[in-house]
């Protein structure tokens, strides 16, 4: 099973998840991993009421044991149905590398 396929059923078996799209983005960094950087857009009614720093401990707590593997860098990004209806169902781009040649 892949990295991603980890996170999405950690996700999944731990939230519950209107909408869910884990990305690799491995790829736009520099270095050998090819599954070490993720961007993660997580939508659940859990979160109404929630800050976002504690939506991101909750979604690192149930990530724990793959943070503590391969994975260098998750980009979290959490909202309620209506945030994410507001934002026209779209997360920011990420950020071009800054630590080398990709």
């Amino acid at each position: 099973m892949s990295v991603q396929q980890i996170l999405e059923t950690r996700l999944h078996e731990g939230i519950s998840l209107n909408y869910l799209h884990i990305r690799n983005e491995s790829h736009m960094h520099s270095g050998p991993a090819t599954e070490s950087h993720f961007k993660v857009t997580a939508v659940s009614p859990e979160f109404a009421g929630v800050p976002v720093v504690k939506r991101h401990q909750r979604m690192y707590q149930l990530l724990a044991a793959e943070l503590k593997g391969g994975i260098h860098a998750l980009a979290l990004h959490t909202y309620t149905p209506e945030e994410w209806e507001r934002k026209n169902a779209t997360a920011p781009q990420s950020p071009d590398c800054m630590g080398g040649s990709h």
